[in-house]
């Protein structure tokens, strides 16, 4: 019997769309943010998100913190909307994700920033949440609406939007000349046959995903995806900081997927993968340069920062068909709902 399509996979395939999409509507908002953002040359960013829209923002704190030098930190929102702690943020940035806009904690969070003295920006998909109508200045996402619980596209078009910001911010010509080709590179991303990793994903009972820099976020956000689709105990890790304990855990054939884009980390994330495989792991290697044993197939985005979105969206792709093979309902986790409104 053929298999309906999924939601999940539906919107995976709709992302391009929906980048080019934000691309063509957000970039004045976006250059007027960058000046802002300059003017006001904050000493330190702090972000609030949760799930997936943590991902983007841990994504957009690399891509800061590598570009411009400037600190970013997640504030946990607790602090504001249970805590009610007074913060010292003047003359600060705070950058709020959300695909809703409409989580008390969060907005407890941006209302809190705000009046410590910091600028808000709000990065939401949906127009008119309490979010982006309480921010100093809101960037709409365009996305579209997402049926599946799992986030995919919001994830994707969140980062570049940040990613859009940084650029314009740091005034890295050659970082928004990669983003604007962002659209054709996606295109190709979906095309990225991640197959011979199912077999090991679907018999396993745990998993490792391994990254460094920009990529470390899209790691987490994979494992992420992983747990809530498939129902697979998936764990991410600094190709550094797995060095350390979680090495221990690995056993023959225990799967251990690696995001590995080409920048500064990638001989780093070389030598981590030699020491994963001398104890035995199945590594799973994707970059544009991967070749030989368990090889997946990636797009150069152009950027090296830019390198781990088209990992993510072939990723994606993988996740969902894990999910099937392992006999879960990729749009419909049982314990989870698309909306999550916590305090």
């Amino acid at each position: 019997m053929t298999q309906t399509r999924s939601h999940m996979a539906a919107e995976i395939a709709e992302t391009p769309e929906a980048v080019a999409r934000f691309l063509d509507r957000e970039m004045t908002g976006v250059t007027e943010i960058g000046h802002r953002l300059r003017t006001l040359d904050p000493a330190v960013v702090v972000t609030c998100a949760r799930g997936s829209s943590d991902h983007a923002a841990a994504f957009f704190k690399y891509l800061v913190e590598i570009h411009l030098g400037i600190p970013v930190a997640s504030i946990g929102p607790s602090v504001a909307s249970i805590y009610h702690a007074p913060l010292r943020l003047r003359s600060a940035a705070v950058v709020s994700v959300s695909q809703s806009g409409q989580s008390p904690d969060i907005v407890a969070l941006q209302a809190a920033a705000r009046r410590a003295g910091a600028l808000a920006l709000s990065v939401v998909n949906q127009a008119g949440s309490p979010l982006s109508t309480e921010a100093d200045v809101t960037l709409l996402l365009h996305a579209g609406k997402e049926k599946s619980v799992a986030a995919t596209k919001s994830c994707v078009v969140s980062a570049v939007a940040l990613t859009a910001v940084v650029a314009e911010w740091s005034g890295d010509a050659a970082l928004r000349n990669a983003l604007l080709r962002l659209p054709e590179t996606l295109n190709a991303a979906l095309s990225c046959d991640w197959s011979a990793a199912l077999p090991a994903f679907q018999a396993a009972q745990s998993a490792y995903v391994v990254a460094r820099g920009p990529a470390l976020p899209v790691a987490a956000e994979a494992a992420l995806k992983l747990k809530e689709t498939a129902v697979l105990h998936a764990e991410a890790f600094s190709g550094a900081e797995v060095m350390h304990g979680p090495l221990q855990l690995l056993e023959p054939g225990f799967p251990v997927l690696v995001f590995r884009q080409r920048d500064a980390a990638a001989p780093g994330i070389d030598q981590a993968v030699s020491r994963l495989r001398a104890v035995q792991g199945r590594v799973f290697i994707a970059s544009p340069d991967a070749g030989g044993l368990d090889a997946l197939p990636s797009v150069a985005a152009g950027h090296g920062s830019l390198d781990p979105l088209a990992m993510l969206l072939s990723f994606y792709t993988l996740a969902e068909r894990v999910a099937r093979a392992r006999g879960h309902d990729p749009d419909h986790p049982s314990h989870l709902r698309k909306v999550t409104e916590t305090v």
